[in-house]
């Protein structure tokens, strides 16, 4: 498991006092109001940033972080990713799972065979789609609902599928 969780990409400077938009990639867009930390991707290195005020605009959040005070301070975070620590990142109800926990999970189908390795997660506006590759390269998209998604361990990094008709 991760210990960081990924929330945001900056797009680009919002003003001249060092704010900037963020693409959210958090089902909750919300959860940035109750930030008082982040973490930034720096150099493959994540710096931690107090927060230090939050705004939305449209589909995106308007970040300011401390020692950020100016156009050009901000426009350095152009495309680069925003983190939460495990231990601030909002919690999952039941049959709710973090992406990052997911991707690399073993799965398999009722049967014992293996389907492959979870590569991705899409979403549509029905539910979650798993993509699944198969270990001679094929990918399979699963449709993340109880008739097909059965068991999901990731402490053992194993899911469990039941594969109708029609998805292989």
């Amino acid at each position: 498991m991760q210990d960081y969780l990924r929330v945001g990409v900056v797009t680009q400077t919002h003003g001249v006092r060092g704010e900037f938009k963020v693409f959210p990639t958090t089902d909750d867009v919300n959860r940035f109001k109750k930030l008082k930390k982040i973490f930034v991707s720096i150099s493959s290195e994540l710096v931690k940033k107090k927060v230090e005020s939050v705004k939305f605009f449209k589909q995106f959040v308007i970040l300011k972080l401390e020692g950020i005070d100016s156009m050009d301070e901000a426009e350095k975070l152009k495309n680069v990713e925003l983190w939460v620590s495990r231990e601030d990142a909002v919690a999952c109800e039941e049959d709710e799972y973090y992406i990052a926990d997911l991707i690399g999970l073993e799965v398999f189908a009722d049967s014992g065979e293996k389907v492959g390795i979870l590569k991705d997660v899409f979403s549509s506006s029905a539910n979650d789609v798993y993509e699944v590759i198969s270990d001679e390269g094929k990918s399979v998209l699963l449709p993340a609902i109880h008739d097909c998604i059965l068991d999901v361990d990731i402490k053992g990094g194993k899911m469990t599928v039941h594969i109708t008709e029609g998805l292989m």
